[in-house]
């Protein structure tokens, strides 16, 4: 499939009065004066390890990271797919992965393609942990493996109240198996990740959301929610944190117990049964105006819109923002797009490591209208 933004000479007022807000000066900032240590997390890639392709046969090696002492900069690499069509279930995508401010990176990122044949769908995957990155490098590694697993056990989901099912389900028993590996450790039972996951397929899009992570479709240049933050200042969580003994302070803004923004979380278990691990679960049906999906950590979310990260990544999915800036931006992938939107969030003052992940559902491209 592929879609037509609007004509080129008809959207160029719009087009450069928002680059010159908020892509232009991205691409302008020098990247030196930022001076962080950025691991980028490309297509194909989950930390260091590239992820195995569907279409690929035999083992896969790691690739090292390569540093640029000047920048800071750590690139994980860049797959290539090989030569021929992919399997339909694979979309493309990227993600990008960036300790921002912070001392230690606990955000993590996972990407499954076709996770749980036969079933043609792809997995993808933002944790963002706190207390440490113990949880969220367990939810990188697990989640997607306890999903398919629980799926498998009653049929394939075919259904949204199946999918809830399973969905929490999965999101229960990876918070035990926490449990057991945290048992005694006290420093660990404080330790905690937010989950947003999506599920990808042909005619649906599954998101299930735990946390203040969150995902967004850009539905015809519209942005739409598919999950919504659990805050510790929503007028439900606090009657539902209330009604089990708790409490929610305004201690530098609402946290539980005077402790965590978010309300709900995988591990944490000092902060049982006041934060739970309960995902909310989202089942879209696909529509040919979808074009692609953002998963992304508090890092982006906190500081850039729904709204803007549409705009933003939509503009380099459809090439305009690589005619407008060729030397600054090399092409129109969604990891170009998530490199983009990742470095809006630093501009815009974001102090917490960021994760994006960009899925495209469908080709973009400029209409250039004939002379």
């Amino acid at each position: 499939m592929v879609g037509d933004d609007e004509p080129l000479s008809k959207g160029v007022e719009e087009g450069s009065i928002l680059l010159e807000n908020e892509t232009q000066a991205v691409l302008k900032k020098p990247v030196s004066a930022r001076r962080r240590r950025i691991e980028l997390c490309r297509a194909g890639f989950v930390g260091n390890k590239r992820l195995k392709d569907p279409s690929e046969g035999g083992s896969i090696s790691s690739s090292p990271p390569d540093r640029d002492a000047d920048d800071g900069l750590v690139g994980i690499g860049v797959a290539e797919r090989p030569k021929g069509p992919p399997p339909v279930a694979v979309h493309s995508h990227g993600a990008v992965s960036v300790i921002g401010g912070r001392r230690e990176m606990e955000d993590a990122v996972s990407v499954a393609p076709e996770f749980a044949a036969p079933s043609r769908h792809d997995f993808f995957g933002v944790y963002d942990g706190h207390g440490g990155a113990g949880v969220a490098h367990l939810c990188r590694e697990r989640l997607h493996v306890v999903l398919s697993e629980e799926a498998a056990g009653g049929g394939w989901p075919r259904v949204e109240g199946r999918w809830r099912e399973v969905m929490s389900a999965s999101f229960s028993r990876l918070d035990e198996e926490v449990e057991a590996m945290t048992w005694g450790e006290s420093s660990e039972r404080t330790m905690g990740s937010t989950a947003v996951v999506a599920v990808v397929g042909t005619n649906r899009i599954v998101v299930a959301n735990c946390g203040d992570s969150r995902a967004v479709l850009c539905r015809g240049g519209a942005a739409v929610p598919l999950s919504f933050d659990h805050k510790a200042d929503r007028p439900d969580e606090i009657e539902r944190i209330e009604a089990a003994g708790g409490r929610v302070i305004n201690w530098e803004g609402y946290r539980v117990s005077g402790v965590l923004a978010t309300s709900r979380s995988i591990g944490d278990y000092y902060l049982k049964p006041f934060v739970i691990p309960k995902p909310d679960v989202t089942v879209t049906e696909r529509i040919d105006k979808d074009e692609f999906l953002i998963l992304a950590s508090d890092g982006l979310w906190d500081v850039v819109s729904n709204e803007s990260a549409c705009r933003i990544a939509r503009q380099c999915l459809n090439g305009r923002t690589a005619k407008m800036f060729p030397d600054a931006v090399g092409g129109s992938t969604p990891t170009e797009a998530a490199a983009l939107l990742t470095k809006l969030a630093i501009l815009r003052g974001s102090e917490d490591n960021i994760s994006v992940v960009v899925v495209q559902l469908k080709q973009l491209r400029i209409k250039v209208p004939h002379s």
